[in-house]
């Protein structure tokens, strides 16, 4: 690896969601703020949507760790379970108590009396499901229905859905209207602009123990934020390379030429990197046609 060579203590664009590289980004904050209000106010149903690489589940994992301890809380990352496993995937989240030979019944049973002796100990249960786009219809109908479990007053189960986009094109069905109706609070994370792009590099390289400005050259920072779309997983991807690029050949800093092999060996901004390179090509020559011709102009004019 690059670490000893550039000087960095630790990785700094590693793909898993590591908190302690935790960047603010507007949109990222405003989702936090949207999640915390609202399940300190009691919201029933809440809904995170961002794209693909937008920060989704670092987002999640940095909620689990700033609820108190009044709040009790279950993670489900991977949802793709019919509604009878979901419902005990849950149960085993919680810790409750029971035994499978007992059936559905009697488990959806022991699950409410959980959450009402949790909620008489002051506590505030929430379910957080990542990749809730990839849920089957009738386990969503499975995830209205737990929230349905409440007192006269007070919700006792609360759930935050961290989904793509293609979640919001299902709920838009009319079978699935009755979930879409319980959405009390949602968000959608934006990309980061490119000031925000630039600052998620150099924090992400100041927390590994670098200098972003000792290990980026100018001209590469901007084509890795400009070819990452300001997607942070891109941005990972795309720096990381580029860093393993420039390693590769001894050098000091990373240039536009190390970003560019990165482009052009990630699949995600190769395809955009081949369709610029001609139309560049093409504008060059059409630009030299033009200067050509209004040469070609001007000597006519001026012979006599």
């Amino acid at each position: 690896m690059y670490l000893e060579h550039f000087g960095l203590r630790e990785p700094p664009f590693r793909l898993t969601p590591d908190t302690d590289f935790l960047f603010h980004a507007q949109s990222h904050q405003e989702a936090r703020n949207v999640l915390l209000v609202a399940l300190r106010s009691g919201e029933g149903f809440i809904k995170i949507i961002g794209e693909v690489g937008t920060g989704k589940t670092l987002l999640c994992r940095t909620l689990l760790n700033e609820l108190g301890d009044d709040f009790v809380t279950a993670y489900l990352p991977n949802p793709y379970l019919s509604p009878n496993t979901f419902r005990t995937a849950f149960a085993d989240e919680l810790g409750v108590d029971y035994k499978p030979s007992h059936g559905m019944h009697r488990l959806l049973h022991a699950i409410t009396a959980k959450l009402t002796e949790l909620h008489a100990a002051g506590k505030q249960v929430v379910l957080l499901i990542d990749e809730a786009q990839t849920m089957p219809r009738q386990t969503l109908e499975a995830v209205r229905l737990l929230s349905n479990l409440e007192t006269a007053k007070h919700k006792l189960l609360q759930i935050v859905l961290f989904a793509q986009p293609e979640l919001d094109e299902r709920l838009r069905s009319r079978e699935l209207r009755q979930l879409r109706q319980r959405i009390t609070f949602a968000h959608a994370l934006r990309p980061l602009d490119p000031a925000d792009a630039r600052n998620y590099v150099a924090h992400r390289i100041a927390i590994a123990g670098g200098n972003v400005q000792l290990l980026f050259e100018a001209p590469a920072l901007t084509a890795l934020c400009l070819a990452s779309r300001g997607i942070p997983r891109l941005l990972n991807i795309l720096a990381h390379k580029a860093l393993m690029v420039a390693f590769g050949q001894g050098a000091p800093r990373v240039t536009r030429r190390h970003v560019d092999a990165a482009i052009r060996d990630t699949e995600e901004t190769a395809t955009a990197a081949r369709t610029t390179a001609p139309a560049l090509r093409i504008g060059l020559a059409v630009g030299a046609l033009a200067s050509a011709s209004a040469g070609l102009y001007l000597l006519l004019r001026s012979t006599p």
